[in-house]
């Protein structure tokens, strides 16, 4: 469910942020496809920047990478109880055949070490990037991990941060807020 709801959740935001650009795309659960002879690569989450939002009513069934020319600049892994390579042929697959700027391993189970890792290439290598948000100034947002509500469900999520690290509101968060203001102007009068 997880693999599910917190790549929603960075879109959902985005969605809010960004409403009135349309030069972004994020995409859940969607197949990427790189080579038309090759089965496509499923990532949770990604993000691309400079691509068109909205291509036509019948949205998009996958990305293609030869029609969009455009790589994601962010690709978002979050790990169940079974590992599939988080750690080993997909870092190892997005740095290289790919070159994914950023690649984002959350793994909510982890104990020894830090849940969220993110990971930005570096002459051709990935190197781990440290703090809680980490900012990405290629994107214009930090991502980060802190408790909270999400569809009714409270624990620990991943979040866009702005620059000075506050956390940006997800959309139930944004109806509460003017529902509060609303009845805060109601007491007023």
């Amino acid at each position: 469910q997880l693999q599910h709801l917190i790549p929603g959740l960075l879109e959902s935001i985005l969605a809010l942020l960004w409403s009135q650009r349309w030069d972004w795309f994020f995409g859940v659960d969607m197949g990427i496809y790189h080579d038309p002879y090759q089965p496509a690569i499923v990532p949770d989450g990604f993000l691309s920047i400079g691509v068109h939002r909205f291509i036509d009513e019948g949205l998009r069934p996958s990305y293609v990478l030869w029609e969009e020319n455009k790589l994601p600049i962010l690709v978002l892994e979050v790990v169940s109880q079974t590992y599939r390579g988080e750690y080993s042929n997909k870092e190892d697959f997005y740095a290289h055949e790919f070159g994914i700027l950023y690649y984002v391993v959350y793994n909510p189970l982890r104990k020894r070490k830090e849940p969220l890792e993110v990971y930005k290439l570096v002459d051709g290598e990935y190197v781990l990037l440290s703090g809680n948000p980490i900012w990405l100034p290629e994107i214009g947002l930090g991502i980060g991990r802190e408790r909270g509500t999400y569809q009714g469900i409270t624990r620990e999520w991943l979040y866009w941060f702005d620059e000075q690290g506050k956390r940006l509101f997800t959309p139930e968060e944004r109806i509460q807020e003017s529902e509060e203001k609303l009845l805060e102007a109601e007491r007023q009068r």
